[in-house]
Parts: C-alpha cells; structure tokens; sequence
C-alpha cells in the first residue's frame, strides 16, 4: 500500500515554506524601505509572522520526511535510496541529510532557527537583516520544490517526497504494477554508519548557515548606509560562525580518522578544500573587523572579506551538488539536474554583493592614519594576507573541474587534470603558510594592545623564544631516540616544530597576564595556543608516523601486489600468534555486530534463523556478561557489519582487543573501516586490507574407520575420537522414542589450543540424517557417517579448507592526541571570545547605541 497522504503533506509543506520565504522577504522589504514609522512596524509585523509560518513549514518538512524514513516508506525515492529496514535509530537519523534534498532541507532548518533568534535579539536591524535571510531561504526551499515549469519542461528543485514509480518510470515492475512497494531500501552507505555522521553535518551545516549572520549584517550596513554599525552585531556571529564551521571541518577530519583507511584524517580531498577555504577567509574576517573596532581602519577588508566568505560558501555548494567534482572528488554529490539552479543561486547574490559594495564603495569611510610597522594594525594585516594566500593556492587547483567547463561551454577545449597525489601537491605550500600563521600568532599579540618597539619586542618576547628553543631541543633529542637520526634532516617537518612550540610558548606568557588582570579576553590567546598544538600534534602524527605491520613471516602474500604492500601488510592465520610493535599479535576470528546488544558474536556459537538477521545461540555462551542458552535466547545481528577481532598483547602481558570492520556493499564492493588503539602518547591504527574468501571451497570428503580414544590426524592435526553418545534432542527439538540420535565428541590438539568438534548421526521415520560440525579456526569439518557396532568403530567424514585469515596494515601516530587538544582549544578560545563580544553588544544596546 502506498502512502500518499505523508508525501502530499510533506509536499505541502514545501510550497508553503518557498511561497512564505518570498511573502517574508518582501514584508521585510517594504518595513527596511518604509519612510513612515507605523507603515514600518506594519510591515515587520507582517515579516514576522511569515516568516514564522515558514520556519513552522520547514520543521514540517523534517517531520514528514523523517516519518517516511523511520516508517520505511519505501514507495518514496528518499527512503528507498538512503535507508533500509535494519538501520538502528540512529543511524536512521544520518539518512535523513544522506542526500542532496535533505542536506538542503537541514541548511534551510538552521536558518530558520538562526533568523527566529535574530528577529527576538536585534529589533533595530530585524528588518533589512530578515530582508536577506528570507531571500536566501527563497532560493533554498527552490531547491527541493520539485516542481516542472509546463511548456519549457523546465525542473525547480527535486523534492524529497517523489515516488520510486515516478523517479523509474520505464521500469518493468512499475509497468506491470503501478503500486509496487520494494519491501526493503538500498540502504545506507556503509562508511556513513558511524556516530560521528549523527553529529558531523548538522554541526557543519549549522557552521555554514551561520555564515549569513555576519553577511546579511554587512548587506543590511551598505544598504541602510550605516557602514560601521553593522560591524559590533555582527562580530559575535561572526566568532560563533567560525567556531561551529570549524568545529564541524573537525569532526569531519575525526570521522575521516576513525572511519576511512587511508591512515590520515585530512586528504585534501576537493569536498575538504571546498569547506576550508571559507572557514580561512571567515577566520581573517574576523581579525579586520576586530581591528575596525579598535582603531577604525580596515573596514573595506572587512566588508570584502565577510562577503568573500558567504559567496565561498554557495560556490562549495555549487562545487558539491552540481556534479562538476564527479570524477575528481569521491565525497561529492551527483548532479540532480540543479547544476543551473545552483549558479543563478551563487550568481544572484555574488553580483548584487558586488553592485551594492561599487555603488557604495565612495562613502565607505576609510581612515588615512599610516600603519606602522611595529603596530597591530600592519602585523594582523599581515596575518590576514596569509590567511587568504592560503585559501587562495587551496582554491585555484580545485576549481580546475570548473575552469575546463566554462572554457569547453564557450567553444575552447581544456583538459587540465587536477593534482594526482593531492595530499603532496597541497601539503608543500600549506606547510610553509601554516608556518608564517604560527609565528605571526605568536608575535603579533604582543603588538595588540599598543604600538611597540624593536628593543620592548626583543625584551618581551626574549624569554617565552629561549623556553621554545628548549623544548624543541628535547624534542629533537627524543625524535632521534625513536625514529633515527634522517628525520631531522626533513626541514619542513623542523620549521613546523618550532613554530608550533613558539606559538604555544608566546601566547602562554600573553594568556598567563591576562588571566590575572582581564581573563575574558584571552579568547584570542587560548586559540592561538590550540593552533599551535595542532601543528604540533600535525607533524608528529603525520611527519613521524610509521607502519608497524612489517610482514615478519618470510611470505609474500600477493605476488602480482607492490613491493611494499607485502613487506608493510600482515598476513594473519586465525589463532596463530605474530609479533608486531612490540606486541603479540593474534587473530582470533570473525565477528558479527550484534543489534539488540552493543559488542560482537562470533559467528562459530550462533545459527542464523529464517529472517537473516535473527540468530540463535548453539551452545551455552557469555555475550556481555549475560548467559545465552542454545535454542532459547535470540537476538539481531548486522550480517553485512563483519569485525574481526585482533588480539594486542603487550610485554607487560596487558591485553587489548581491535575490532576492524569490513562492509560488503553492492556499490562499493569491500567497505573497510579501522580500529583504534588510544594511548596517551601514539596511536595504533589498524584496518583490513584483505580477508579469506566468505564463500569456503571444501576438500573431497576423505572417510576414516575411527576407534574410540585412538589418536588419528585431520589435516596434520592429532584427533580422537572421545565418545559418542545418544542424544535426545536436536537442535532443539525433542526426538520421539522410535528416533535415534547420536552425538560424537572428536577433541583435536591445535597448535595453540584444544578444540571439541560434535558431529550428530540421526535415524528419524526411518531416514539417516546427518549434522556436520566445523572448527572454524582450523577449517576442518567433521561428519559423523555411519556406525558400526559388530567392530565397535565409527565411520568419520573430513573435510578441510584454507583457514582463516586476514591481511592487517597498522600505524603508529604518535603525539596524535597533541592535535585533538589543540582543536578543542581552538574552539573554547572562540567561545570565549564569542561570550566577550556578545556582552560587550549587550552593553551598547542598553546604551542605545545600537
């Protein structure tokens, strides 16, 4: 049965919303132009409540989209395409902004919470301000419209309630049966089906939204002629922007370290770049603005720079939805038809930006006080001028997909590829920027306060420069100690070093003064700090990180592989030992994700039901503590969320547990995630790179006439047959009185450990029946043929296999857990700095001077 009314009323809601955003826009429009106080407090009146109506219409959207998902209406393309019947809450909840219509929806949901906090906080600019956040809210829910211009057969947006049937109309099964419901979805991308894809994009999403705070002030200043007092009420937002967009590039390099395998967690990938290179412009926004504030220059840089970051953020957008990365970028969207779309969306505002800032650019006012080159005027204009170099070499190499577009559309032909090892090609620049960032943060505090001398420079930064030399001494003494001596010869590595150490070391002695006499505003200090942790904590878990998993078995595992794939990957046999950084290193087997239960089966204990995801416990088993008896308890596993679990054990004899994951996935082929071991000083990550093939190829059965207690040998492994016994249940079935069953308990000596294999023979209304029974970890399986009383002898089916195995990379990160405390440093020195400009807002609106 197909459920039209949800889909009806979530498209309902999505006209309106588009149709209320316009109605706002305009209201808010008529109050920001309106010459007569009533007629204006008329017309906001009326932008309030539409815009209101549109944020309820929005929140109606995400309901009704998300009752599809968690309902499995897989009638509905969304569903069907970003979800399927076995994904927990959870992970439910990431498949709602999974795809392009819902990323949308999300952005359009964070602007309407942004713009109710707006029209409650700031009454003077609601009106010009409102006039831009409903415009753009405009153009957003035009993205998932889904609505065809009759006659031209032109599309506006693709909506998130549109019919399977609709979307694959010339398919067989639609034809034959128009009300067709698949009865399960494509699921979720298998490297999406981590906790950190819960928070990640609503966190960047919220960090994107935010950026039209501080544009739409900046907008609303030009257009109202206020050129300076947009600048106050815009800075807190601004800091706030900065702070949750970089938070959420954050998270999504923690994701990426956590979830993917290329042993990094920042590839440069263009998706990457195409959300840094705003949040670097945003960040050098703010620094012009702050310096506005204080002493009254740069207040064009600011206007451009704040705008810059709003039009970089729509040509992100573009970047990523338009498929123009299709073939350069594995993280960008494909192009739903709304390529067009997104450039007028990106074109309207960047010219009217541009047409406002020429007609006004002449009475902007602009200070002729000279800058000195020992005052914080000249050193953080500096440090914006890196800032936009940076995002600038960034910008033009992963625009190359768009130039060949532009210059092919106009008739030319261009085919210049982007850079092949993308990591090597923006890492030599970036490294060196980072540098001059660094030193720049550090030296240029002691310049914000006040114009300073050469000799009072020397004098202050004298002593914080000589403890940085110290400690990069020993910890050059001790990079030589772990990794050799040719690592120090790498002087990109030693410039990041030092720099980092610096900055750490001078922005202490700036934050340690001010925590005693101003502590709120060491904001700027804290985050310099975490900047300097963070390149600290780059080039110790990147520069020196190293595999561990040196192949030490004397095999080469694949011929036709590189050289260093079989030297630096580890061949693993289940329940053989190897040695490995130190450690004693054991495979211990395959491992299925329980659902109802957080941890891991082994599949060896349990039996698959009729529903595949149902299981049953074969044998009496601990699982989390709890006891599971065989055919009672059951519970739901993930089939397709195969683990592997990896013993550590250390010389000390600690012992720690990995669990690497691989994903069969039918678009993807072999998904593979790693596993962690966290210590305080180094990392070891570890994923698969290969595993045995699931599908096992027996032997030829080979039969034995065994004795009881009498050694025989089951693939070079000593076995005896202990007992056999009658049985008289089966699986748990009780047997009648006329059946027989047998069970025969065969004990073989491992290399390791004992293993007990139980074959049944059972006679039922007549019939011979037989259960075989495998030792997994020896890929040996026992089956119990036949029964001869006259010699008192059993007739044993063998059969054997390739045991298991997997094939592990492992490195050691050390001083990673330097950058993780650099970032959140990063961002408490934001909050801070947010909390001290919002009050300081606060106090001029109780003044009356905003």
């Amino acid at each position: 049965m197909i459920h039209y009314f949800i889909g009806d009323l979530g498209h309902f809601f999505v006209v309106t919303s588009f149709i209320t955003a316009i109605v706002s826009a305009f209201t808010y429009f008529k109050a920001a132009t309106s010459t007569s106080p009533l007629d204006g407090i008329s017309w906001k009146q009326n932008g309030l409540v539409s815009f209101y109506a549109h944020a309820i219409s929005v929140l109606g959207i995400c309901v009704t989209l998300f009752i599809i998902i968690a309902n499995h209406y897989f009638e509905y393309h969304y569903a069907y395409s970003h979800s399927d019947k076995k994904l927990p809450a959870y992970y439910l909840i990431s498949t709602f902004w999974n795809g392009q219509e819902g990323s949308f929806l999300l952005w359009m949901f964070w602007h309407a919470v942004l713009g109710i906090v707006i029209i409650h906080t700031n009454k003077f600019w609601e009106a010009p301000v409102m006039t831009v956040f409903a415009l753009v809210q405009a153009f957003l829910a035009s993205m998932i419209l889904g609505a065809v211009i009759p006659g031209i057969d032109f599309k506006i947006g693709s909506s998130p309630f549109i019919l399977l049937r609709d979307v694959m109309q010339n398919a067989p099964i639609f034809i034959s049966n128009p009300e067709f419901v698949p009865s399960d979805g494509n699921g979720l991308n298998p490297l999406l089906q981590n906790y950190w894809m819960v928070i990640h994009p609503p966190t960047l999403f919220l960090g994107f939204a935010s950026t039209l705070v501080p544009f739409s002030y900046c907008i609303a200043g030009l257009w109202l002629k206020k050129y300076h007092e947009w600048v106050r009420p815009a800075l807190p937002w601004a800091l706030f922007s900065a702070a949750i967009l970089g938070l959420g590039i954050l998270m999504g390099g923690y994701w990426a370290y956590e979830t993917l395998n290329f042993g990094g967690y920042w590839n440069w990938d263009p998706v990457e770049n195409a959300v840094y290179v705003p949040w670097l412009i945003l960040v050098g926004a703010i620094h012009t603005m702050i310096t506005y504030k204080n002493s009254e220059t740069a207040l064009k840089a600011s206007i451009i720079l704040v705008i810059a970051t709003f039009v970089l953020i729509l040509y992100s957008t573009f970047l990523t939805r338009s498929g123009v990365l299709g073939e350069s970028s594995v993280h960008s969207f494909t192009d739903l038809g709304l390529s067009g779309q997104l450039l007028i969306y990106l074109l309207f505002f960047l010219f009217a930006a541009i047409v406002l800032c020429i007609i006004r650019w002449k009475e902007i006012p602009s200070t002729e006080k000279e800058v000195a080159t020992y005052s914080r005027e000249f050193w953080i204009f500096i440090g914006v001028l890196v800032l936009c170099l940076m995002g600038f070499q960034v910008l033009m190499p992963t625009s190359i997909p768009v130039w060949n577009k532009i210059v092919n559309l106009f008739g030319g032909e261009s085919n210049m590829a982007p850079p092949t090892d993308q990591v090597g090609f923006y890492t030599k620049f970036q490294l060196w920027f980072a540098v001059l960032v660094a030193i720049l943060s550090g030296i240029g505090q002691f310049f914000w306060w006040k114009k300073m001398e050469p000799k009072q420079l020397i004098k202050e930064v004298r002593g914080p420069l000589l403890l940085a030399l110290i400690i990069v001494v020993v910890l050059l003494q001790i990079i030589i100690f772990q990794y050799g001596t040719d690592v120090v010869t790498k002087p990109g590595f030693l410039f990041i070093l030092l720099s980092g150490v610096i900055t750490v070391t001078l922005n202490s002695k700036i934050l340690l003064a001010l925590l005693k006499s101003s502590p709120t505003l060491s904001g700027g200090s804290i985050s310099h700090i975490g900047v300097g942790l963070m390149l600290i904590g780059i080039m110790f878990s990147s520069g020196y990180s190293k595999v561990v998993s040196l192949n030490n078995t004397g095999l080469i595992y694949r011929r036709e592989a590189s050289d260093e794939f079989n030297r630096e990957s580890l061949l693993l046999f289940v329940n053989e030992p190897r040695t490995m950084a130190n450690y004693k290193i054991e495979f211990k087997g395959e491992r299925l994700e329980a659902r109802e239960r957080s941890g891991y089966v082994n599949p060896s204990d349990v039996e698959f039901m009729d529903d595949p995801y149902m299981v049953v416990a074969k044998k009496d088993i601990i699982y989390n503590g709890k006891k599971l008896y065989p055919a009672k308890d059951t519970f739901e596993i993930f089939p397709e969320n195969r683990y592997y679990e990896v013993k550590l054990t250390s010389q000390s004899g600690k012992e720690h547990r990995l669990y690497p994951r691989i994903q069969d996935n039918p678009n993807m082929g072999l998904a593979s995630s790693p596993d962690i071991k966290r210590d305080v000083t180094r990392d070891l990550y570890a994923h698969v790179v290969d595993r045995s093939p699931q599908e096992a190829e027996w032997s030829k059965l080979e039969e034995m006439k065994i004795s009881p207690n009498k050694e025989f040998f089951a693939n070079d492994y000593v076995s005896v047959l202990e007992k056999v016994e009658r049985i008289s249940t089966v699986g748990g079935v009780k047997l009648d009185s006329a059946d027989i069953a047998v069970k025969a308990f065969i004990r073989v000596k491992g290399e390791y450990q004992d293993y007990v294999a139980e074959p049944v023979f059972i006679i039922r209304n007549r019939m011979i029946g037989r259960i075989p029974d495998e030792i997994r970890d020896l890929a040996i399986q026992f089956t119990l043929l036949n029964i001869h009383p006259e010699t008192n002898e059993f007739s044993i089916g063998i059969n054997t296999r390739q045991k298991d195995y997997i094939v592990l990379k492992a490195l050691e990160k050390p001083l990673i857990n330097v950058l993780w405390m650099g970032t959140v440093m990063l961002v408490v020195g934001f909050g801070v700095a947010i909390v001290r400009r919002y009050r300081e807002f606060q106090k001029m609106k109780l003044k009356g001077l905003e």
